[in-house]
């Protein structure tokens, strides 16, 4: 250059610097049109290294950017293209300058090559882009509206010929770059391996380093240009959506809420373009479908003509060729293979978006993140549903906490998502049969008061991951769906069939969902349970190969303070039980049983439910007999006695027993007289409940000689409390046909003997009130029709009705065994309980309190009002003891037989202090 020229472009004004860009221009105008290109080239060498790479010397570097930016100019389209590897370094170097004003011109600098150069400036497009990424966060205001400039520009360039273009440096020698443009595009067109100035593959790896920035700003670029790519049809964006999605989704939880509003956008437009390509996709699929079925049917008719007719002439032949030809035409022409329609070729890797959607789930995540990840996973249900498979354990661990979260959007999107699943799970092909021997083996007796958090986590590594076998035809079958399931075939519709069960992960999946039992809200431990109950429903047999490390889980579950969830899990049981051998559904039942005997505080809030819904999804009896038989042998006599009192008030009062209460009313049948024995010699444990069963079973003899055998019992106040609760029951609906039996007393004799003998049992109080009261309104037909005790030698020594004799007379229930049975396990247990108990008999309490009233339970409801009694008779003891007795039994409970002590105290205290007040009034 001239030193004119290169005082002008160091000058520290800017109309200088300009005056010497201008002159510059003139010069390289000149030499270009000479063709002295070497003259060209050294100018250029100078103004890089002399002037824009002089670091130290601003005026300098701003001179030789508005020198490059004049070659440029006067170089031309057709020139620049050359010279460009040399003059957009150093203009990119200034981008990072220490000056404001550097950074400015070397904005303006690269503004005016783009605008020259056009297309060629896309060869260097990341390195812009990255010196544009820069610049969005830059702090000065000048800048940044210079930077926007240039984007803007850029992507104009970008859009126009991102797609298509290609370097003028790129062009075979045989068309020289004095071709006229329409030319050089054709020739473009029908250059097919000829590289693009533009290369998508190359600029994602930037965006992806980029994508994960912070500034505000700079997402906002990132977004505009994601969008802009996005918008050309050829460049298919979408097939990288999963290089940068994870960033694009961490952009939701920026406090800027223009950045949010633009990233909402973008990902709105992702998903539409998906869901478009699917539709493409799948009405291609549907439409060759279509055409393969016309072509079937053309075959078939015209082979059935064929048949049909024999013989035919040569002109029927010829024109039946005809109509052939023209259906194969009409099929080749634009059915599905020979029209292109946009979209169809563009690949979604389904799978990874999924991955990145699952993995912002986290309840640790933001909660736009969050709601927009549960709408993605909804909508890819209609695109995508058997690319779900592979990740329902994951989706599980992730979906189902979010149904618990704070807010109400994501609670729904969660819900949403949870049915799908649910729902295409169900959908899929029910599990074939399998062989008896996949049956699980028998649980063994498990201490589950000793279950702890750390089993339930632990257990999730120790499960089976067996598959029960197929057999031989079905095996081939299978490897051949599982081999065709892990081809990958380049863009194809999703297809119409879903793919087979068999893919999902039964064992990782039942140990994810067994982990949110522990979870602290009851939605998500619902859920899981509800997950259980449809995959144990869809292949039980593959669940319960994993179902030794859930059952501890299942049982310590029952333990819960939600009866929701509580239910779930017994639901879940009983299907368990349901679809397991004999020895599985015992076992069960002995466990819940050690599980009711470690955990009282259970037995005492849940037993009811418990017992309730087992019987409503089970079979009532078999779970009666199998608990009798468990009780029988159980050498916890205190818990015996409990348990089997809980058992009885449920027989009495449930509604789901009804047919097991008639069953028992029905001791004529060998099976309800074998139910009966049963449940007698475990009722053993416990006197009343005795009672009472005969009672139920109308066995009025044997119930009074059970009263005689009372006598020789200790009369404890837990005993005189279940008579008191005895008494109540008589009143209520379950009893009516007892209450209208006393109208009968020549048909049942016994029956007036029991209901005395309960009465003289009862201390006076509103039980011995109520109890009185019914046998006095009934009274006068008793005395009169009561018969005689019959004696043992009788030819007929039955027991109420001749159709009795049966029973006796076949040898099905031995009574006098049976009253042996009853004797003997009331010995042991008054010998167990000896040291805990007082006994009240006749000399010591009542007969020196012969007024003494019945302890009531606070808990109890007054069924009928008092009866009156006269002035010298004490009053009752009932509200009285309410509060001392409250909380020892109920309808469903059982007082603990350490209690009694206490409680007999009270009650001798109470006793006192009313004939104290009597005698001193």
């Amino acid at each position: 250059m001239d030193a004119i020229v290169q005082r002008l472009l160091t000058d520290k004004l800017y109309d200088k610097r300009k005056q010497g860009a201008l002159e510059l221009e003139r010069v390289i105008r000149e030499a270009s049109s000479n063709g002295d290109h070497d003259k060209i080239g050294k100018i250029v060498d100078q103004l890089c290294h002399d002037f824009a790479y002089a670091v130290h010397q601003p005026h300098a570097r701003n001179g030789g950017l508005i020198g490059l930016a004049g070659i440029s100019i006067a170089l031309g389209y057709e020139e620049v293209a050359r010279y460009l590897k040399q003059i957009v370094p150093p203009v990119l170097a200034c981008f990072t300058d220490q000056d404001a004003r550097v950074r400015y011109y070397a904005c303006e600098s690269m503004y005016n090559i783009a605008k020259v150069a056009k297309g060629e400036i896309l060869l260097f497009f990341n390195d812009v882009f990255d010196a544009l990424c820069k610049l969005a966060a830059d702090s000065e205001l000048s800048v940044k509206n210079g930077a926007e400039l240039l984007d803007r520009l850029v992507k104009d360039i970008v859009s126009e010929s991102a797609s298509t273009y290609v370097s003028v440096l790129d062009v075979p020698e045989e068309s020289t770059p004095t071709e006229s443009d329409s030319v050089h595009r054709d020739l473009e067109k029908s250059s097919q391996d000829l590289p693009m100035a533009f290369s998508l593959p190359k600029f994602i790896p930037l965006l992806q380093d980029r994508i994960y920035v912070i500034n505000p700003f700079t997402r906002t670029f990132l977004v505009s240009w994601v969008t802009l790519l996005d918008t050309i049809p050829d460049l298919e964006l979408v097939f990288y959506l999963p290089a940068f999605l994870g960033g694009l989704f961490k952009f939701l939880s920026d406090p800027n809420r223009d950045v949010h509003v633009a990233t909402q956008g973008t990902l709105e437009r992702f998903l539409n373009e998906i869901k478009k390509i699917a539709k493409i996709k799948r009405g291609i699929a549907e439409g060759r479908k279509g055409l393969g079925d016309g072509k079937a049917k053309t075959s078939t008719s015209s082979d059935s003509a064929s048949a049909k007719s024999g013989q035919s002439t040569p002109n029927d032949k010829s024109d039946q060729a005809d109509e052939d030809s023209e259906v194969i035409d009409d099929t080749s022409g634009g059915g599905g293979d020979g029209d292109w329609i946009p979209g169809q070729d563009v690949r979604v890797d389904h799978p990874k978006i999924l991955e990145i959607l699952v993995a912002f789930l986290d309840p640790s995540s933001d909660e736009n993140i969050q709601l927009t990840s549960l709408r993605w996973i909804d909508s890819l249900f209609e695109i995508c549903p058997e690319d779900m498979m592979a990740f329902v354990p994951q989706l599980v661990s992730r979906v189902l906490p979010a149904m618990a979260n704070g807010s109400d959007k994501v609670r729904a999107a969660a819900n949403g998502v949870n049915n799908a699943l649910m729902d295409y799970i169900m959908s899929l092909p029910d599990e074939p049969g399998n062989p008896a021997e996949t049956r699980p083996a028998p649980l063994s007796r498990i201490p589950t008061s000793t279950l702890k958090e750390s089993d339930l986590k632990s257990k999730a590594s120790g499960l089976s991951s067996a598959r029960p076998s197929i057999p031989n035809d079905q095996e081939t079958e299978v490897k051949k769906e599982e081999d065709l399931g892990t081809v990958q075939p380049l863009p194809s519709p999703a297809p119409a069939s879903p793919k087979p069960a068999a893919e999902l992960d039964y064992s990782a999946t039942v140990s994810k969902l067994t982990l949110h039992f522990l979870n602290e809200h009851e939605a998500t431990r619902v859920a899981a349970l509800s997950w259980l109950i449809m995959l144990h429903k869809k292949a039980p047999r593959k669940v319960l190969a994993t179902n030794d490390g859930t059952f501890p889980a299942l049982l310590k579950t029952l333990s819960d303070s939600s009866d929701a969830v509580v239910t779930r899990d017994l639901q879940l049981l009983s299907q368990i039980s349901k679809n397991g051998e004999d020895d599985y559904f015992n076992s069960f039942m002995v466990n819940l049983l050690q599980l009711f005997c470690t955990d009282r505080p259970l037995l005492e809030t849940k037993g009811n439910l418990i017992i309730r819904q087992l019987c409503t999804s089970l079979s009532a009896e078999r779970i009666y007999r199998t608990l009798a038989d468990c009780l029988e042998k159980d050498e916890d006599v205190e818990f015996a006695s409990i348990m089997v009192q809980n058992l009885n008030n449920n027989l009495i009062t449930a509604p789901e027993l009804a047919e097991v209460r008639k069953r028992l009313r029905n001791l004529e049948t060998k099976d309800g007289a074998t139910f009966f024995v049963a449940l007698f010699r475990a009722w053993c444990h416990n006197a009343v409940a005795t009672f009472s069963l005969c009672l139920l079973a109308q066995a009025y003899e044997q119930a009074y000689n059970l009263l005689l055998i009372f006598a020789d019992l200790e009369m404890t106040v837990n005993m005189l409390i279940q008579i008191d609760k005895l008494v109540q029951l008589l009143e209520s609906p379950v009893f009516t046909y007892l209450r209208l039996q006393l109208l009968e007393p020549e048909k049942y004799p016994h029956l007036y003997k029991c209901l005395y003998g309960v009465l003289m049992l009862l201390p006076q109080s509103s039980a011995f009130a109520a109890l009185k009261n019914r046998l006095n309104s009934v009274s006068a037909i008793g005395y009169l029709h009561i018969a005689p005790r019959p004696s043992p030698q009788g030819p007929n020594p039955s027991f109420d009705r001749p159709n009795r004799l049966k029973a006796r007379e076949d040898g099905v229930i031995r009574w006098g065994e049976l009253l042996e049975k009853f004797r003997s396990v009331q010995d042991k247990a008054r010998r167990a309980t000896r040291p805990l108990g007082q006994v009240l008999n006749d000399d010591s309490g009542l007969s020196s309190r012969p007024n003494g009233s019945m302890l009531d339970v606070g808990a109890r409801e007054k069924a009928l009002p008092d009866v009156p009694r006269p002035g010298t008779r004490p009053l009752s003891a009932q509200s009285v003891g309410r509060s001392s007795a409250a909380g020892q039994t109920g309808i469903g409970g059982a007082p603990p037989a350490h209690k009694s002590k206490s409680s007999l105290g009270n009650f001798s205290r109470l006793a006192a202090g009313v004939g104290g007040k009597k005698l001193k009034k």
